[in-house]
Parts: C-alpha cells; structure tokens; sequence
C-alpha cells in the first residue's frame, strides 16, 4: 500500500506536527487504504444502501480495532491515533467509519469498562480482528436524547436473564455477532448491560430504509420478545446509567474527530474542484467569492482539528482531567463547524454538488447525522451549560 502524502494546503495550523510517528502512520495507512479501496466503490455501495463487506478484511489489516484498549489483542493506541484514524476514515466514507466505530468504540469499549475476564478473553481478540462484529443497542424508538430512561427491561429468572423491550437506529444489529443491550434491571432499578448473541430467540432486527444519511450502513430496529441469555451474559461493571455514560464520554470524542473528517473532506474536494473548474475563462477559484467560501471552510476545519486534537491528547495525558461537558463541547463543535463546511463545500460545485461522482454530496448527507447522534446539538449544549454555571438549564 503506498504511503500518502498530506498537502500544506490542508494542514494549515501544522496539526502533522503535533502527531507523533507512530500516529502519523496510522493517518499515512488509513488515508491510503481509503484512496486506493474505498473512493473508487463507495458512492455504487452508498447509492444501493448496501454495505461493501468486501473492505472488512482490509479494515481489520488497518489494525484499529479495539482503538485504545491494551492487551487481548487490541492494538492500545492512543487517543490522538483512534481519532485521527476515525478523521480518515470519514474523509472515505461515514458508513465505513461508523462499522469499525460501533464494533471498536462502542461495543469493545463496553466489554473493556464493563465486562468480566472471561468475557473479554471470548470476545475481545476475534472483534480486534474484525472476525466477529459488535453492536451496542441504547436508543429506542421513544427515547433518544433521554437516554438514562430507558424503557427495555432485563427479569432475572434462576440463572437466566429474560429481555424485553425495543431499540432503534442500532447500526450492525442485523448481522452483529453480539450487542451489548442495554436494559433496566427489574431486581435493582437500575440500567444494565447484556450480551445478546447472534441468533438469541425473541431477538428480532429490521433494518432502517429509506435514509438520506449513512446509506451503506445497516441501523436497525430491534424488537426482544422474551429474549433470553445466561447469566454470564451480563455486563458485572454495567451497574447503573453512570457506567453508560462513561462510555458514551469516552468514545464521543471518536465522533468529533469523525465530523473533522467529513469536514476534511469536503474541502479537499472542493478546493480540487475550484482550481480545475474554468468559468468565464478562468478557474474559479481565482474569484473572491469562491476564495471567500474557501477561507471559512478552511477556519472551521483548523478550529475543530485542533479541539479534537486538544482533547484527545488530555485523554492520553490522564482521562480524568478530562470531563462530559469537554467531550460534549468537542462534539457539539467540531459536527457544527463541520456541517458549515459540507454545505460550503456542496455549495461551491453548484449543480455538480448534489452529484454522487463528485462525493461532496454523500459528506454533506452524511453529516446530518453526525449532527445529530452521540448526542444532539442541543444536549451537548446543555451538558456543556451545567458544567460551566453549576446550574441544570430547563429543558
């Protein structure tokens, strides 16, 4: 695989120079692993809402599953070389980011914070090799954003585990290998978490048509009609809502870096496209209009690469330092400041921009979604509000 090369023009604050060698290869491999394989079919894939599988082996080859988790196979990097692979995932395609993100981030960082030894040593090494797949089952089809009231419900019955309840918009659920579900426990009343295993009776998935966003990836509607699982099957360190959250904090930081990519991209495809389009005799982008556009897309895409950098290297220097409200600022602005950027980016093709064999429309598409999920726009607002006046805003 050739080693890529990473132009001034998009790197405008230097950020290569804050990186250290073993994460500028992880940028250097991802970034090339997304122009050689995944450019060339994606939008085909993106336009059908199918999912190239085809690419797994080669994402499981990148050796970023399991991101920062040491030992059982994972390849313990860290923080800054997880989000800058997520960067140039995305700058490939969201859907492929979001595949590795849910098995890596979510679901493998549940089983490292939560679960027990043995269910890390059965789980673990096959997911960091791609070879089986994860999914993580919070959001259900009434309750997003108010995520700790959940309405599924896990019934201890002798040494059995019975789950009802629904979930919704859970990418990989159709064809996942295990999803942690999370549920009430009836005996403490409190949120738990359970492993459901392919093929679990009662476990049923739909998958989500009709989207404008993510295409190729599979999010599902999730019904669990009397499910039930061993009790090995419970996550011992999922003991309340608390412990959720501390996941959600600690991969939300890979979505803030996911939006950068989107931004990424959208600029290198229309800086591309202004040097190379000719109007009224000239490029484009030799007009202060089109140069305009260009210079904001360019100061959103620094703010949020340097924020997401911030951020990420607090989480290498002592992940205690860092707090909700700092994941949540990152968040909110890196997806605000990026969704700017795609719709700059879209605007500047004119009639080209909605056209899939330019991609900035799949970017521009994709980042409704990232705007919207691992926390809206608002919520993170109001996260980031009460950490900074001590006060909990009305909802």
């Amino acid at each position: 695989m050739a080693m890529a090369t990473f132009e001034r023009e998009l790197d405008f604050f230097h950020l290569d120079g804050l990186l250290t060698p073993d994460e500028r290869a992880v940028r250097e491999r991802v970034r090339a692993f997304c122009d050689e394989a995944v450019i060339p079919i994606i939008a085909d894939y993106w336009e059908r809402a199918e999912f190239p599988f085809e690419l797994v082996p080669g994402l499981a080859a990148l050796g970023l599953a399991g991101g920062t988790i040491k030992g059982y196979g994972c390849p313990g990097l860290s923080h800054v070389a997880v989000g800058i692979g997520a960067m140039e995932l995305s700058r490939g395609d969201g859907s492929v980011e979001t595949f590795l993100g849910v098995t890596s981030g979510l679901a493998m960082q549940a089983l490292a914070f939560c679960g027990s030894e043995e269910q890390k040593q059965r789980w673990l090494p096959a997911m960091a090799r791609l070879e089986l797949i994860g999914a993580f089952a919070l959001t259900e089809p009434e309750v997003g954003s108010d995520a700790s009231h959940i309405r599924s419900t896990a019934r201890r019955v002798g040494d059995r585990y019975v789950l009802n309840g629904a979930k919704r918009w859970i990418g990989n659920a159709s064809f996942a290998d295990v999803v942690v579900v999370w549920a009430n426990d009836e005996a403490t009343g409190k949120v738990g978490g359970f492993l459901v295993e392919h093929g679990t009776p009662g476990f049923e998935t739909k998958v989500i048509g009709g989207k404008i966003a993510k295409r190729p990836l599979k999010n599902a509607a999730i019904t669990m009609t009397n499910v039930e699982i061993p009790e090995a099957n419970r996550l011992p360190g999922a003991r309340s809502f608390r412990d959720t959250a501390q996941i959600l904090k600690a991969t939300r930081y890979g979505v803030a870096w996911e939006a950068v990519g989107h931004a990424l991209a959208a600029f290198e495809l229309a800086r591309a496209y202004a040097l190379q389009r000719e109007q009224f005799g000239r490029p484009i982008a030799s007009f202060q209009l089109v140069q305009q556009k260009l210079v904001v897309m360019l100061g959103d895409l620094t703010a949020a690469q340097l924020m997401a950098w911030r951020l990420s290297r607090l989480l290498d220097e002592d992940p205690n330092q860092v707090t909700e409200g700092m994941a949540s600022l990152a968040k909110q602005q890196c997806a605000a400041r990026a969704r700017n950027v795609v719709a700059l980016g879209r605007e500047l093709l004119g009639g080209n921009g909605i056209l899939l064999e330019h991609h900035l429309a799949r970017h521009f598409a994709d980042m409704e979604a990232v705007y919207t999920y691992e926390g809206t726009n608002e919520i993170n607002s109001l996260v980031v509000g009460r950490e900074i006046t001590g006060l909990q805003a009305f909802v």
